[in-house]
């Protein structure tokens, strides 16, 4: 009988070690983010990368196919300020082959795109103008929900280069307290309407308690995009300008079929999208 409890034992503390290396599996600290698990702990908005035959489906839904899943956030914030300074930034110092998309402005209110970000979880950012989005802020709620953030883009979409520093903090900070009305949370970023700023605008976004101005590297036309970079290509970090745009801006194609030709661009380059909020 002897032989026999050894035996068990044996097997016992076999079965056991099994049931450890299982469950410690992908664990470990230089493991790769699991492509189903969320981006990071606390985003309201689910991992584009989610591998599961449901997210093959609502990707293939629009031509595409699921993204990887972004590296987890860094747990400091990598934009840098001076002290007193708002930082200007248009693209995010990283590594890793992430890139950042954002929509400006909010004049096309296609309910086919609010069902196109719902299917996908794309991590983007809005930066709206008020005399644009005010015959239909609801529109822009459910994307909200979605966890994807609202920020300023204005009043009233000026050339802020050729206002003085009360008109232009009047542009800005009215907009903020717009926003934070609708929307139940007061803007952080802030982005010039053509890109346009200077020194009076970096003073009047720090008077209304913007922490950062951004700008961009690429902008999506229709199928293509402009590259800043002589190179043509995107580079890690980098920030997208789109906007809310329809058939009558598009040529006849619709906001889903710019976003859709925006994804693809991003994915045949190998990179993934990743929530600008958590970077800046």
């Amino acid at each position: 009988m002897g032989w026999l409890v050894r035996k068990k034992a044996v097997g016992a503390a076999v079965l056991g070690l099994l049931m450890v290396a299982g469950c410690s599996s992908g664990g470990g600290s230089g493991s790769t983010p699991s492509a189903s698990a969320p981006s990071a702990k606390g985003s309201d908005t689910a991992s584009p990368g989610a591998d599961t035959a449901g997210a093959e489906a609502a990707y293939r839904k629009w031509g595409l196919k699921p993204f990887a899943a972004p590296p987890a956030p860094p747990a400091e914030k990598p934009v840098k300020a001076k002290p007193g300074e708002v930082p200007v930034v248009s693209d995010i110092p990283t590594k890793d082959k992430i890139v950042f998309v954002t929509f400006d402005d909010g004049a096309e209110k296609d309910p086919k795109f609010v069902e196109m970000m719902k299917d996908l979880k794309i991590p983007f950012t809005m930066f709206l103008t008020d005399d644009i989005i005010r015959s239909d802020y609801g529109y822009f709620k459910p994307l909200q929900e979605l966890g994807n953030s609202i920020e300023n883009h204005t009043l009233s979409h000026p050339n802020l280069r050729t206002l003085g520093e009360a008109a232009q903090k009047n542009e800005i900070c009215t907009q903020q307290k717009k926003l934070g009305k609708e929307y139940g949370k007061t803007p952080r970023l802030f982005r010039p309407p053509y890109g346009n700023w200077n020194e009076n605008t970096r003073a009047a976004a720090k008077s209304c308690d913007l922490q950062a101005i951004v700008l961009w590297r690429e902008s999506m036309q229709i199928t293509n995009m402009q590259y800043q970079r002589g190179d043509k290509k995107l580079h890690p970090g980098d920030i997208i300008l789109a906007h809310f745009r329809g058939p009558k801006e598009l040529k006849g194609a619709s906001m889903t079929e710019m976003t859709a030709n925006m994804l693809r661009h991003i994915q045949e380059q190998g990179f993934t999208v990743a929530r600008l909020e958590d970077y800046v």
